[in-house]
């Protein structure tokens, strides 16, 4: 499945650099445009989930842009950004339809939250789905909060045999997978889940690593083999490595 686009519009060079790179380290897919006429002539435009723009630019400002894709019926929800804050363009901008207005600087959790709100609904039938198998709860509950950070969505199981009861592999684009579990443990599954034709890229994760239970993942065509505590970056390469956004593979721990 393709990530949502993100498209950028301001006139700050620096400001594109800076959001486009953050944007991507959520996961999802970034295009900068230096001025809002730019940005109406580029192809993007009709790929863009949401729309970042400042609010103040020569040329066509950021509120005059907004009105511009109204009346051409361009339904892309926008979050206004500006170092120029004030009661009445936010009024107008929000008058508008628009998603959020950002002061500059703005922190990585506000932009990524106002992203989330303004592709709520339109992604939630088509973004990745990841599962999450491991008997520790604390682990599915990080885990999972870490991936939605992504911009995926995410589901958690307790046991190998809920993740099968459930029917979700048939919904899952990858399987974070415990190695070491009460029951089925993970290569186990791993194994079902290929006898039964279900190839869902799988990316273990443990704190007990041995090169054995490596190695038999690894042949078996995991994706990776991760060890516990793994990094929030770590984890990002590797599902965009299991979803197909980046080509290659990694083994990391």
């Amino acid at each position: 499945m393709t990530t949502a686009l993100i498209s950028i519009v301001d006139d700050d060079e620096c400001i594109r650099r800076t959001t486009t790179f953050l944007i991507e380290s959520f996961g999802f897919r970034a295009a900068a445009f230096e001025s809002a006429e730019d940005f109406l002539k580029s192809v993007r435009l009709h790929e863009t989930s949401c729309l970042i723009v400042d609010v103040q630019m020569p040329g066509m400002s950021g509120l005059q842009l907004q009105s511009e894709l109204a009346a051409e019926g361009a339904g892309i929800p926008i979050i206004f950004v500006t170092a120029y804050d004030n009661k009445t363009l936010r009024h107008q901008a929000k008058q508008a339809g628009a998603v959020a207005f950002l002061g500059k600087p703005f922190n990585d959790e506000e932009l990524l939250e106002s992203i989330h709100l303004a592709l709520r609904g339109t992604l939630e039938a088509t973004r990745d789905l990841i599962a999450v198998v491991d008997d520790d709860e604390s682990i599915r509950r990080t885990t999972t909060l870490l991936i939605e950070s992504f911009g995926l969505r995410a589901i958690a199981f307790e046991s190998a045999e809920s993740f099968l009861q459930s029917g979700q592999q048939h919904n899952t684009s990858c399987l974070i997978l415990d190695v070491r579990m009460p029951q089925m443990n993970g290569l186990q599954l791993q194994r079902g889940l290929a006898a039964a034709g279900c190839n869902i890229p799988i990316v273990f994760i443990t704190a007990y690593d041995d090169k054995e239970s490596r190695g038999r993942a690894m042949q078996a065509g995991a994706v990776a083999f991760l060890g516990k505590p793994f990094s929030d970056e770590q984890l990002l390469q590797t599902l965009r490595s299991a979803l197909g956004h980046d080509k290659g593979g990694t083994t990391s721990t």
